[in-house]
């Protein structure tokens, strides 16, 4: 659906997020795929298939499968391999999906539609997280500021083409606010963190479990977030559209690994907190607080979400942050998460009303 009313002055600011992966439809052809074949001349066997999993600042079944090498275990028996790789936010994993680089990854609404804008091949494959509470906008310990409006003329920083970013301007709106009368620093979660800290920036918007640290370690606290607006931000699992035609059985073994990490997470609270805080140098009751307030999802992509995701698209649309018109359930393809979940026993088919 497409949202009503005039273009506003956000497009001088919004338009940035075309920009999000520059260049990408340049990436060659030729750059070397997952588990591609050897040089046929010299009659080498092909080569063991490398399953690439692209992961961000989050605590939840992927670290913890990653830590417990999960996924390596169940690739190894269909004689797999897995390399990780690490990215600060959501829209570098595009830029490593367009050029072979990654197979699957997890990410924010913004990032995909971005992507999905600059027609870059990927599908959404599963929805992780209906992300009420994983966006926030955070205010030092101390700050006078009691409302958005009150970011007039204040310094916010927030990673450009994020999840975080999308509800900033998403929170401005609903605040009456122009995003010129603010100041937008654009930063990635490891060079804000310091910003906010210092004093540098008067607010971040920011996704969890960034949220909650700031909150317990330092005493910031939350001046808005998606479920006081009623703004869902679902995240989901994308995956390489190659390699998820040439390889469908390890891209449902993704999928089905990553919910028997999410149901062990839910059984062993406990004892994941303490992998992760471990793993993320937290302190294990801060990483129990994160949880409570980004609770994993593994399921179809339901009308909900994809309203959601289209009325996103949309806004961006309207404001001309993306250059052409999309239909989000053009990259959906809800067919590896259903059989994923038979063959765990289909414990999250069907998502709870969010």
């Amino acid at each position: 659906m497409m949202l009503k009313g005039r273009k506003t002055r956000y497009m001088s600011f919004l338009l940035a997020a075309a920009l999000i992966v520059p260049g990408l439809m340049g990436c060659s052809a030729k750059l070397a795929s997952s588990g591609g074949e050897s040089d046929a001349s010299l009659g080498e066997k092909k080569e063991k298939t490398v399953v690439n999993i692209g992961i961000q600042h989050s605590l939840g079944p992927l670290l913890i499968a990653r830590e417990k090498k999960w996924f390596e275990e169940a690739y190894a028996q269909v004689g797999a391999e897995v390399k990780w790789h690490e990215f600060q936010s959501g829209p570098p994993h595009f830029e490593a999906i367009t050029a072979g680089r990654l197979d699957f990854g997890m990410v924010g609404n913004g990032p995909v539609i971005a992507a999905q804008a600059s027609n870059l091949d990927f599908k959404e494959i599963a929805v992780t997280g209906d992300g009420k509470k994983g966006n926030a906008i955070l205010l030092p310990k101390g700050s006078p500021i009691q409302s958005v409006q009150d970011l007039k003329g204040k310094k916010v920083a927030v990673a450009k083409g994020s999840s975080s970013w999308i509800f900033l301007y998403r929170a401005l709106q609903e605040a009456n606010v122009q995003p010129k009368d603010i100041k937008i620093v654009q930063l990635q979660p490891d060079e804000a963190k310091p910003a906010f800290g210092s004093g540098a920036v008067d607010a971040w918007a920011i996704w969890e479990p960034f949220i909650t640290n700031e909150v317990e370690s330092s005493g910031a606290r939350i001046l808005t977030d998606g479920e006081e607006l009623n703004l869902l931000g679902p995240g989901f699992a994308v995956a390489r559209t190659a390699f998820t035609k040439e390889h469908p059985d390890l891209t449902v073994l993704f999928l089905k690994t990553y919910e028997e990490s999410r149901l062990w997470m839910q059984e062993h609270r406990d004892e994941a907190a303490e992998i992760l805080a471990k793993a993320k140098k937290l302190e294990p009751e801060t990483v129990r607080k994160i949880l409570e307030n980004t609770e994993p999802m593994n399921a179809v992509i339901s009308d909900e979400f994809i309203e959601a995701q289209q009325t996103t698209a949309d806004f961006m649309y309207e404001n001309e942050a993306i250059k052409q018109q999309i239909d989000v359930t053009k990259v959906v393809d809800n067919t590896f998460i259903k059989q994923a979940l038979a063959q765990v026993g289909g414990t999250a088919a069907v998502p709870a009303a969010p």
